[in-house]
């Protein structure tokens, strides 16, 4: 899977760029919970104000605060009474609480100093006690009940007296010792709050002091929900935006690497020779460049969001819960990773070994319809419809029922993985609303405690879902390598050389000899001939003779195991493949068209060839009669496979594509064979001129073919059994003469041997 993955440096830049974009959408993802919790705890439930310290406050507050603490100095140094000469932080302060009309009257208020995050909690907590004791006793009906605690043992006239006096202007008159011992009831059952409550009590407090104030609260609380809100919305943009832009360019990472890998696969084909072709099927090497590149290109459209995305946001949401306030509902998450961790688990080891089959199930169906259809024809006339319906059928319902079972059991994870994440959800509201109810824990951190959990699971449930989908991919990978790490057995040299000018177009085989790969034994042995430049030397020989084989070792299709093959006076092994094959105008035994045009076909090997080069070819291949039948003459389209046009015109079209290249040496592969008779020797009276000076090379099974050649080569079970002319085969070689005499009488033989 890693060496596919290093396709990916063409992208480098895009994958730098996605990586970022996913750390920046982790962040934000991350970061949405905190806004749920803020606006629930500090919007909504304490009014919008979010530090026990308050930021202003009058100076009769502050003195009735400083009456209940012995830590007065601690807390003005945090403060400052402000005059009629502010400074702008004290006037950002003023106008955020009182507006920008107020008319502020010198010595009357405290606004707080810009204090850093450790000096502020430093204050909350020094402050949070006096301030709640303050408000508390400010109060008139609670100051009202602690008053008449107070007088329940003082004398009438005493009593009189202090009635008509405020609390605190009663507990200001009260020796110290007194004091702290009325006010340290108060102080034991704050110093017993929890501190969730504890805070939430200060803040409420804050509250009061600001109301006292004249401060608009509610206003402070919109303004404080809609603040929050828009920065969340903001949040959410740049998570969306990130989120689209990670899709978009995972997209195009994924298209790029597929186009890759689909280049290399078929640039490594183009390499290949018959015996890697043969070793790799027609239909597999189809479902390796398209199905098998498709499961890669799937698999990085979203291993990015997997491989660096969801270890963020599973780590991040698991330190966020383990940081915040109150973590006593981790355990939670735990229990939902293992519930997880043994479905994906279960469900692993269940469809695993299937999805292995899954490929190779789909290299036998295309190669069982790929050898349907090319066979229609032969089906057809054997009526065996039926039968290779049911051989379709066959590996249809195969690969079906693998399929199906593979999606059976995916289908079954979602649902599962569902109801855990809902049962997680109720889970937590249950034991979080229990801690809300204890004041161990505030509304909105269970809201977020939710909401990191949902994420901890997505994170897991990306992952999961990328190890099922891994496997297959790998499979795909390791069928691809085999592809484009598969070194061709035919190959140039790092030095090639030059042909020799002075032996053009001579083709020698000296002592050749050849085997298929794995064969036990040869092919072809001792073969000694050569062909020269204006002579037509012809190969004949019984079916299975290694005819074809010959020829194919001329352009190289195959390399020779034995001997050597010298064109141009050069060992064909020397000189590189394409200076090889610019001299060669082969003609294969089945003709081969490609979608396109006639005018496409016969200038297959030049686009700048001239019409005039063009319709010479034809005529000489005699294909200018049903040429100019068409419609649309040289620009009437063919069908892919020359499937709109009979063999002869497809061979015609074949050997013209060859004659109009012009090389030196021509090759015919019984390229003759779907012709009549007459368009035989029309063809081969007219290809005689044109080939005057080229070396001409012959595979016929039609002896009238070749009865002119210059040199006729008979095979026989891969060895040279005769060489000469037609007249000379006729009297000393007994295997040629019982070819020529089941084809033609002794006298067709005699009169055609003579013209």
């Amino acid at each position: 899977m890693l060496k596919v993955l290093k396709n990916l440096k063409n992208s480098l830049g895009a994958v730098i760029l996605i990586v970022i974009l996913l750390c920046i959408q982790a962040a934000t993802d991350l970061a949405l919970p905190d806004y749920t919790s803020k606006i629930v705890n500090n919007g909504i439930q304490a009014g919008g104000i979010e530090s026990s310290a308050p930021d202003i406050i009058s100076k009769e507050n502050m003195d009735t605060m400083l009456e209940l603490t012995d830590k007065d100095e601690e807390i003005l140094n945090n403060y400052t009474l402000v005059d009629n000469d502010l400074n702008h932080h004290e006037e950002k302060i003023i106008h955020k609480y009182l507006g920008k009309d107020y008319d502020v009257e010198s010595g009357t208020i405290y606004v707080l100093n810009a204090l850093d995050e450790n000096q502020r909690t430093s204050l909350e907590n020094i402050i949070a006690g006096p301030i709640m004791e303050m408000t508390s006793i400010t109060n008139e009906e609670t100051a009202n009940k602690i008053k008449e605690q107070m007088l329940a043992n003082v004398p009438e006239t005493q009593r009189t007296y202090l009635e008509n006096m405020t609390l605190t202007q009663i507990l200001s008159q009260m020796p110290e010792e007194q004091k702290e011992q009325i006010l340290e009831e108060f102080t034991k059952q704050i110093d017993e709050m929890n501190e969730q409550i504890k805070q939430q009590a200060a803040i409420s407090s804050v509250k009061q002091v600001y109301k006292n104030l004249g401060v608009d609260t509610d206003k402070l609380q919109n303004d404080y929900i809609l603040m929050s809100g828009l920065q969340m919305l903001g949040v959410a943009l740049i998570s969306m935006l990130s989120a689209v832009s990670i899709m978009f360019l995972s997209s195009r990472v994924a298209a790029r690497l597929g186009k890759t890998l689909r280049d290399k696969v078929f640039g490594k084909v183009m390499k290949f020779s018959n015996a890697e072709l043969n070793e790799f099927s027609t239909a597999s090497l189809i479902t390796r460049s398209t199905n098998d590149v498709q499961q890669i290109q799937q698999l990085i459209a979203i291993l990015f969001r997997v491989v660096v995305y969801a270890p963020i946001i599973g780590i991040g949401g698991f330190v966020k819960v383990l940081t915040s306030s109150d973590n006593s509902m981790a355990w939670i998450i735990g229990v939902a990773i293992l519930a997880i961790l043994f479905i994906v688990g279960t469900l692993f080891a269940i469809a695993m070994p299937k999805f292995r089959k899954l490929q190779d199930l789909i290299d036998k169906l295309n190669e069982v319809s790929r050898e349907i259809l090319t066979g229609i024809p032969v089906i057809r006339a054997f009526n065996t419809e039926k039968k290779e319906e049911a051989r379709f059928d066959k590996a249809n319902k195969v690969l079906m029922k693998t399929n199906v079972f593979v999606n059976r059991a995916m289908s079954m994870m979602m649902p599962l993985l569902m109801l855990i994440m809902n049962c997680i959800s109720i889970l937590i509201v249950w034991v979080g609303g229990h801690n809300v109810n204890d004041g161990v824990m505030q509304v909105g951190d269970m809201m977020a405690f939710i909401q990191y959990t949902m994420q901890i699971v997505m994170a897991f449930l990306m992952i999961s879902m990328i190890s099922i989908m891994l496997p297959r991919a790998a499979v795909s990978a390791r069928r691809i390598n085999e592809v484009i790490e598969k070194e061709p057995s035919i190959k140039d040299k790092k030095e090639t050389k030059k042909f020799d000018p002075n032996k053009k177009g001579l083709v020698e085989f000296k002592n050749v000899s050849f085997r298929y790969p794995d064969a036990d034994t040869e092919i072809l042995e001792d073969i000694n001939f050569t062909a020269e430049p204006g002579k037509t030397t012809a190969i004949i020989g019984s079916t299975g003779s290694g005819k074809s084989t010959v020829v194919n070792l001329i352009p190289r299709f195959y390399d020779v195991t034995g001997g050597e093959l010298c064109i141009d006076g050069v060992n064909v092994k020397d000189v590189s493949q394409k200076a090889l094959r610019d001299i060669i105008g082969f003609v294969p035994q089945k003709g081969v068209l490609f979608s396109g045009t006639i005018e496409s076909n016969i200038k297959y090997s030049d686009d700048n060839m001239s019409d005039e080069q063009m319709k010479m070819a034809a005529e000489i291949a005699q294909a200018t009669e049903f040429i100019e039948g068409k419609e649309k003459k040289y620009q009437d389209p063919i069908a892919q496979g020359g499937g709109n046009v009979s063999g002869g015109q497809k061979q015609r079209l074949s050997i013209a594509r060859a004659i109009a290249k012009n090389p030196e040496i021509f090759v015919f592969d019984d390229s003759f064979s779907a012709l009549d008779f007459k368009t035989d020797s029309k063809l081969r009276e007219a290809l005689a001129t044109k080939t005057e000076n080229k070396t001409v090379i012959i595979v016929a099974q039609r002896i009238s073919t070749i009865l002119n050649a210059d040199k006729i080569i008979v095979l026989e079970e891969g060895k040279m059994v005769g060489i000469g002319t037609h007249e000379e085969l006729m009297k000393n070689n007994e295997t040629y003469r019982q070819i020529a005499l089941s084809q033609l009488s002794e006298e067709e033989l005699g009169e055609k041997g003579g013209k």
